[in-house]
């Protein structure tokens, strides 16, 4: 999964969605509210078109999906899902980008503990402190978190939901862009000076499953040949870090 950043939306795309947030709280108070149709009807707008198409812009030149990060993001998805929390059906922060696998997965599943989420939100937090990653198998697993002596519950719950452990392709996808990661750095070690911008610009590029937030942290930097860059060249590994 990758961190992202939350842009504004053009004045009249969000003013669009606050008149229909409006109009679906108004239906809700009266006891008329039909969400489904509600949302149908405003998918087939120019309007949310324009919202899916800022989406699909967040994630890259592949529009791929904030779940699994792997496939093709086709829809608008509601984080918390629209059935259960019809006042977030239209707000800004609660829509993300998904691919039809995750979509199905997820489907109304959304486990809570008390009031906060149990699943990662990739654009309020940052993924990798409750994932890891495991580049012999390609897998996503919870994080084991230290402080607490156990997984990640958000890690847990997460990779639960969209079987993020046991999707092959998936898995496969996240591999090949673990190795060419690795290749880079592997080029990079093998000159005598390294350029630490062109260094974290060809990385970046290079990463379409948002891995460089694993491989930076404390698990990446004991794997090679990150770690190789970590011990041998500390103030490109200090660059490449600060710049995620």
């Amino acid at each position: 999964m990758r961190r992202l950043k939350r842009p504004d939306l053009p004045k009249s795309e969000r003013r669009y969605l606050e008149g229909r947030q409006s109009s679906v709280d108004t239906k809700q108070a009266l006891g008329a509210l039909d969400i489904e149709k509600e949302w149908k009807s405003a998918r087939q707008t120019k309007t949310l078109k324009s919202v899916l198409a800022v989406l699909q812009k967040m994630m890259g030149k592949r529009e791929r999906c904030m779940y699994c990060v792997d496939s093709h993001g086709a829809d608008i998805e509601h984080f918390r899902p629209k059935a259960r929390y019809p006042r977030h059906a239209f707000q800004w922060a609660n829509l993300l980008l998904c691919c039809t696998e995750c979509g199905r997965l997820k489907g109304s599943q959304f486990p809570m503990l008390g009031d906060q989420p149990l699943l990662i939100d990739p654009c309020a937090e940052d993924p990798w402190l409750h994932l890891d990653f495991d580049p012999d198998t390609g897998n996503l697993t919870a994080r084991f978190d230290i402080r607490a002596n156990d997984w990640s519950t958000k890690g847990r719950k997460t990779v639960e939901v969209f079987m993020l452990d046991q999707r092959e392709a998936v898995a496969a996808g996240y591999q090949a862009g673990f190795r060419r990661l690795s290749a880079v750095v592997r080029s990079a070690l093998a000159k005598d000076v390294i350029n630490e911008e062109a260094l974290f610009d060809e990385l970046n590029q290079a990463d379409d499953h948002g891995l460089l937030g694993w491989c930076f942290g404390s698990t990446g930097q004991t794997i090679a040949p990150f770690s190789d860059l970590f011990q041998r060249h500390p103030a490109a590994w200090a660059f490449c870090s600060k710049a995620l």
